[in-house]
């Protein structure tokens, strides 16, 4: 029940990027922002039946439709591959980036149907208007005791300005560096392309599975 928990509270961080319905300004504060996207995140939820199912297909429409404003997935994808995203080429970043979205998608989309009468509350925090990087943290309230999510989000300029996530803590562990510990030891065998082949593999399988218990 605690692992179940804890996927649901992951999940209102994915859930977070596909609530959004509207514009949100550039100038809005981190934790504002955060606090807004949560609850978007737990009312989507509670109201689509198709994400309360783990629809990956629904999911992954929501994602394609409304991450991109919010989260630095370049940065997220980079950071999981470490050194080796520096040599890898335009097309391998490419691939790299659509496989681990795909695999983050697959791998919590189960956990959806668990993600039901959760509450949440924003710590307060300090920042400088001239800070770059910025952790929000929260409290997810479900079953049990609560789990605390932290999110690291980053201020950016230009076209698209605004604080954009680009990482989360759950009890003490960082969502990048866990799947960064897992890609160091694929790249060191088999370079950036046997990690392109993995994470394709698993993402194969994992459909298969969804395919095989749709069926059942």
């Amino acid at each position: 029940m605690k692992r179940r928990f804890l996927l649901s509270s992951l999940l209102v961080f994915g859930a977070a990027f596909m609530g959004l319905g509207s514009a949100w300004a550039a100038d809005e504060a981190p934790d504002v922002l955060i606090q807004r996207l949560t609850k978007e995140a737990i009312d989507l939820i509670q109201a689509d039946k198709g994400v309360q199912a783990g629809d990956v297909t629904r999911i992954m429409q929501l994602i394609d439709q409304k991450i991109m404003p919010n989260l630095n997935f370049q940065r997220m994808t980079a950071s999981a591959v470490g050194p080796a995203w520096r040599q890898a080429t335009p097309e391998q970043r490419a691939r790299l980036q659509a496989e681990f979205k795909t695999l983050l998608v697959r791998t919590y989309s189960g956990a959806m149907s668990q993600a039901k009468n959760l509450t949440f509350s924003i710590k307060p925090m300090r920042y400088a208007p001239e800070d770059k990087e910025v952790i929000v943290r929260t409290l997810i309230q479900g079953r049990g005791d609560p789990v605390q999510l932290d999110y690291r989000l980053e201020k950016t300029p230009g076209e698209g300005a605004g604080w954009k996530i680009f990482n989360l803590n759950v009890l003490g562990v960082w969502l990048v560096d866990t799947y960064r510990s897992q890609f160091s030891q694929e790249i060191n065998a088999k370079g950036i392309d046997g990690l392109i082949a993995t994470l394709s593999e698993r993402n194969k399988s994992n459909a298969a599975g969804d395919t095989k218990a749709n069926k059942g």
